[in-house]
């Protein structure tokens, strides 16, 4: 689930190209750092839950704890809104040997680190300690905090300070247990990623059209899962109604039968409702002014 997948391979050798190897793997999408910040934080939390799973498989792989010597963000794709490493290359299973403490020093361009040295004569989990520390500086730093729901800030927190602190919780293990299992967190986010949905008072009514869509009257909006419109997630109607009394040019809004990974709701926000056309698959909600 965390590499890519591979359907096929074809070895040949040729006078032209002797032992060549061709792999046939599934499609990804290249990384791109900065059209990610530009997407929702549940897609970017999914982005990083998958690469918390990566860790933990790299760090308890069957051949051992296994470093990615070149971890940045191209050595990596989107697949299904996942992440996968794509480049095994610079991948080592070796971790480096050491007679005293000072043997295990890693170095990275804003800290440094020092990682005991086991009686074994080996630099303990410096694999594991190493990938979580460019996990942090190349991902968590960026996608984690910036503009994450307030009820999950704390867990957040911990996990940006646990892998960029390298504290006693800064392994693959803290991070899957804090993230995977239940209570899962994209659980809470679902319930209570924004301000409390059912506990907003609206001063403004708002008349129900069943079966029924706006095809037009779009505007942009900050973040959008559709480039052309204002399309967010919601977990029921009267989030829907908080986030549309937000914005002044906000007049409408479609529920659509689409969701999130997480179950949270697509609805389409508009600024008018001029045009309403049947739709079986939606319902509209028109702003009543006096």
């Amino acid at each position: 689930l965390c590499c890519f997948q591979l359907y096929g391979y074809c070895y040949q050798d040729s006078n032209d190209i002797p032992d060549t190897l061709t792999t046939i793997t599934e499609l990804g999408s290249p990384l791109e750092m900065i059209q990610l910040l530009q997407t929702s934080w549940e897609d970017r939390f999914r982005i990083c839950l998958s690469l918390v799973r990566l860790l933990h498989y790299l760090a308890h792989s069957p051949l051992g704890s296994v470093t990615l010597l070149d971890f940045r963000p191209r050595q990596f794709v989107i697949v299904d809104g996942e992440l996968k490493v794509t480049d095994l290359d610079d991948a080592s299973v070796e971790e480096s040997s050491c007679t005293s403490n000072s043997d295990c020093f890693m170095e990275f361009p804003a800290r440094n680190f020092t990682l005991p040295c086991s009686v074994e004569g080996r630099c303990q989990s410096m694999n594991e300690k190493r990938n979580l520390y460019n996990a942090y500086r190349f991902f968590f730093t960026y996608l984690l905090p910036h503009s994450a729901p307030p009820s999950l800030r704390p867990l957040l927190d911990k996990i940006v300070n646990a892998t960029g602190n390298h504290n006693k919780r800064g392994n693959a293990k803290y991070l899957a247990l804090e993230l995977s299992p239940s209570p899962s967190v994209n659980s809470e986010f679902t319930q209570k990623c924004v301000k409390s949905a059912n506990t907003h008072k609206s001063d403004s009514f708002y008349r129900r059209v069943p079966e029924a869509y706006i095809p037009d009257e779009n505007y942009r909006c900050w973040p959008s899962y559709h480039h052309k419109g204002c399309l967010l997630s919601v977990f029921d109607v009267n989030e829907a109604i908080e986030i549309c009394d937000s914005y002044s040019q906000c007049k409408a809004f479609v529920l659509t039968n689409q969701t999130t990974w997480t179950g949270r709701q697509l609805v389409f926000f508009k600024m008018a409702s001029n045009h309403i056309v049947p739709d079986p698959d939606k319902i509209t909600y028109v702003k009543v002014t006096d």
